[in-house]
């Protein structure tokens, strides 16, 4: 049996996730989840897109939509798409598509189609790009943009003790639903963490590849990860998405 490699946040950077791979040195028997946002930032989102299908022709995968991904099928599918997405890293997608054939897009449209909001494996992890508010969760989840947006569940992680154990009274409901969490979607960096962030039952594998971060990939087992140079000595002419805040917030 291979192993499950759970990969974050890649945001067009594909010379980060090439470097991944090699460094993980992943085998003909590894299956993947990757939990979102590969497009918007870097240079190369396209790149990222075909690399994934081709390997999902091969291996084992499992692709979960993030908040940029929407905004990509959207664009693919209608021509067009909002100011907000363009000025937060979708300039760099569209300009990137320039050379691709009608056929070519729906080929890439077809894959952000197929994309899953969550998933849950036979040890009760949950794998999904924010988070979820709902105490009884995802699948009972109000809003399913929460899916891609939340970051309630990652801020309650971090703002709880550390030595609050799962049968305290005080342990987050939500959290007790599920094993492990593994997310992306909120920078790691943001609290200065480079490498995946453990807080509470969830794992944060977002740590920063469309800012001044590394790409991290990680066992789901053993917890061993393996991470790619920071994306902006990968991409030294480009500003990936560092310009990219709005109050204060990264999208």
């Amino acid at each position: 049996m291979g192993r499950t490699l759970v990969i974050g946040d890649i945001h067009g950077g594909f010379k980060a996730l090439q470097q991944v791979f090699e460094r993980a040195e992943v085998t003909d028997e590894d299956q993947f989840i990757f939990l979102g946002d590969y497009v918007d930032g870097w240079s190369e989102s396209s790149e990222v897109i075909q690399f994934l299908i081709a390997l999902s022709e091969k291996h084992e995968c499992i692709f979960i939509k993030g908040n940029h991904d929407t905004w990509c099928e959207d664009w693919l599918s209608l021509g067009e798409g909002p100011d907000v997405w363009l000025f937060n890293g979708g300039k760099s997608t569209v300009d990137n598509y320039n050379d691709y054939s009608l056929e070519d897009l729906d080929l890439h449209l077809e894959f952000f189609q197929r994309m899953k909001s969550y998933h849950v494996d036979d040890e009760n992890r949950l794998f999904i790009h924010a988070g979820y508010s709902s105490m009884h969760g995802p699948e009972k989840e109000v809003y399913s943009s929460n899916y891609r947006w939340d970051r309630t569940l990652w801020e309650t992680a971090v703002a709880m003790d550390k030595k609050l154990e799962r049968n305290s009274q005080l342990y987050p409901k939500r959290l007790l639903l599920y094993n492990e969490i593994f997310i992306g979607h909120t920078p790691t960096i943001d609290i200065g963490i480079k490498h995946p962030a453990h807080k509470a039952n969830i794992w944060n594998m977002d740590t920063g590849a469309a800012f001044t971060g590394a790409l991290s990939m990680m066992d789901v087992n053993t917890k061993e990860f393996w991470q790619s140079d920071p994306l902006p000595s990968l991409y030294p002419d480009e500003k990936g998405r560092n310009n990219d805040i709005i109050g204060n917030k990264t999208l």
